[in-house]
C-alpha cells in the first residue's frame, strides 16, 4: 500500500534533484524515496544506540559495575580471531 504525501522543496533544491535523477536515469521521486529510507535506517540505528547507551548508563548509576581496562584490552585482542570472546560481563 502506498500513501502519497507531498514534500515541498525550493526550486534550487528541486532542480538539483532533477539533474541528479537524470544523471542516474531515475525519477526525482525514486531518489527522494531512497534518501528518506536511508535517513530512517541511519536515524533508527542512532536512536537504538542512544537508547542502549542510556540504559547502560542507568545500570551503571544503579550498581556502579564496570569492566577493568585490562579486561577490555584483552577482549579487544580476541577480535577477528577464531577464539573471539564475548563482551566482558561487568558483574564478574
Amino acid at each position: 500500500m502506498s500513501i502519497n504525501k507531498a514534500v515541498k522543496l525550493d526550486e534550487v533544491t528541486y532542480d538539483r534533484l532533477r539533474q541528479l535523477a537524470a544523471a542516474r536515469q531515475r525519477t526525482p521521486h525514486w531518489l527522494m524515496k531512497q534518501a528518506i529510507q536511508q535517513f530512517l535506517e541511519r536515524e533508527e540505528e542512532a536512536e537504538a544506540i542512544r537508547k542502549d547507551s542510556l540504559e547502560r548508563w542507568q545500570r551503571f548509576e544503579a550498581d556502579g559495575a564496570t569492566v577493568p581496562h585490562q579486561t577490555v584490552e584483552a577482549w579487544l585482542e580476541t577480535w577477528g580471531s577464531p577464539d573471539e570472546a564475548a563482551w566482558p560481563d561487568p558483574s564478574v
